[in-house]
């Protein structure tokens, strides 16, 4: 029974483990945001790396007392890479959304997120919740459809242009089937033509010869 129990035991942590090693790192939180401040998170990250994250912002509302989502509260998402602070993206949200990017080269990544106030001198706070992913997941595998929706979106563009010279093809197939039948008729007509002058010309000569004979006969020259 003892043995039983530390086998169960074990198969646990080994399967434990094995979800801890090669399940994807999340990572979430919130933090907040004083008027348009921008707070950045360094990040040691490998080299072709895929990061998706997700983000909603909230706004405190003095009227309710509490924080409420606001449309208007754009967030504004840059990624570099340090420190040659190769900016990696540059992308300016709504107030909730997604972000994907793919790690170039292995180091620290700075990931900054600051809020879109209009106002110059804005003390508005947003808390922003932010989950974050490292590795192969939903984010990523929607990009991966729409890149496939692109690529046959491209072949069927490839098929349908395949098609019309298809039909091209097959349309000066039939005019030069056309064009060959009323060549053949064109020459038969030429051929039964010329038959028809020859005979006629034989006809003409074999006429003229005997009304010269019938002449010369009766002048008696012959």
């Amino acid at each position: 029974m003892l043995q039983k129990s530390l086998g169960i035991f074990g198969l646990f942590l080994v399967s434990t483990f094995l979800f801890v090693t090669f399940a994807p790192s999340t990572q979430a939180l919130y933090f907040y945001l004083q008027g348009t401040e921008q707070k950045c998170f360094i990040e040691e990250l490998p080299k072709d790396t895929v990061v998706n994250g997700q983000y909603k912002s909230e706004e405190w509302n003095d009227s309710a007392q509490q924080y409420m989502e606001n449309p208007a509260n754009g967030i504004q998402i840059t990624v570099e890479e340090l420190p040659e602070q190769h900016r990696i993206i540059n992308q300016k949200g709504a107030h909730l959304g997604r972000f994907t990017f793919t790690t170039a080269e292995s180091g620290q990544h700075a990931i900054c997120f600051s809020s879109n106030s209009t106002g110059w001198f804005t003390s508005t706070v947003t808390r922003l919740h932010l989950d974050m992913t490292l590795g192969d997941t939903e984010p990523d595998s929607y990009e991966a459809d729409e890149k496939l929706d692109g690529i046959a979106r491209k072949i069927r563009e490839l098929n349908g242009r395949v098609e019309e010279i298809h039909r091209e093809q097959e349309y000066q197939k039939r005019r030069e089937a056309e064009f060959r039948d009323q060549s053949e008729s064109t020459n038969g007509r030429v051929v039964w033509w010329t038959i028809i002058q020859l005979v006629v010309l034989g006809v003409t000569c074999a006429w003229q010869m005997r009304h010269l004979k019938k002449f010369f006969e009766a002048k008696k020259l012959v």
